[in-house]
């Protein structure tokens, strides 16, 4: 019987063991992966900032910071990411119209006030007669640049339009400026060739421009483009981008983007 006792007893412990080691597995599993396309700043920045805290809620971030920005989305929909964070709403919708794509905004957490540079010039009214003025070629941020350039009294846009201007869309243009589509990754290059460039913040932060400081105009805080997390439908409420999102929205990030950025980058939330 005594022998008996202990064979029990020990494989009581074994059981317990093996249960604790179970529970263990199991915790270990319960931290999810997410992958995510982001821009380098202040988008990446920001989610490396926080990702000690967002790990702790058991969500692990792999961020790729993106190259192009169609091709993003396009591996968003496919499902090679679970969401990205470089956009705002019109520049999603028009790729989801052009690529025959169907993603979601799941928050807007920030505004990048779109500026115009000049390594030329030190005022805007210096733009000279008949010049170059290089711009996103994308056809949401193309439209964007020429509203930016309407509202400082540059030129005059179709009163009949609301959207998606073109050069077409110029009924006044007294100092003939000549606007020219770039690819925004290659917007502050350009400098070097054109009397000014119209650049997302993103790029002029990473070009070492300081938007607040540098720009000869500037879009105020009421910017309608503010930069959201996009996913797809069925991950719009996935409890772990939820997380992201928690903590992208929380007092700590707009500390982080108000600190850092001085004004560049100012919280939608």
């Amino acid at each position: 019987m005594r022998k008996l006792g202990v064979l029990l007893v020990s494989v009581l412990v074994i059981s317990v063991l093996a249960g604790c080691a179970a529970s263990g597995e199991a915790s270990k599993d319960e931290t999810v992966t997410l992958k995510v396309g982001a821009a380098s700043v202040p988008h990446a920045q920001v989610l490396e900032y926080l990702a000690d805290d967002i790990a702790k809620e058991g969500v692990k971030l792999e961020i790729s910071i993106l190259k192009d920005a169609v091709q993003t989305n396009q591996h968003t929909a496919d499902g090679e990411l679970d969401f990205n964070y470089f956009q705002h709403i019109p520049f999603l919708e028009q790729t989801n119209k052009e690529s025959h794509l169907d993603l979601v905004s799941v928050k807007g957490i920030h505004i990048e006030p779109f500026g115009v540079y000049s390594k030329t010039i030190d005022h805007i009214d210096d733009l000279p007669h008949n010049a170059k003025v290089a711009v996103p070629n994308d056809v949401v941020n193309f439209s964007r640049a020429l509203l930016l350039f309407e509202s400082n009294g540059l030129i005059e846009l179709d009163d009949a339009k609301q959207n998606d201007f073109t050069v077409e869309d110029i009924t006044k243009n007294e100092k003939n400026i000549q606007f020219i589509g770039v690819d925004s990754l290659f917007l502050v290059r350009s400098l070097d060739d054109v009397d000014a460039s119209a650049i997302n913040t993103n790029y002029a932060l990473e070009g070492g421009y300081n938007p607040v400081k540098d720009a000869l105009i500037i879009e105020d805080s009421q910017s309608p483009y503010v930069n959201i997390i996009a996913t797809t439908k069925d991950k719009k409420d996935d409890a772990a981008i939820q997380k992201v999102v928690k903590w992208l929205t929380s007092d700590k990030a707009r500390q982080f983007f108000e600190e850092q950025y001085k004004g560049a980058v100012v919280p939608a939330f």
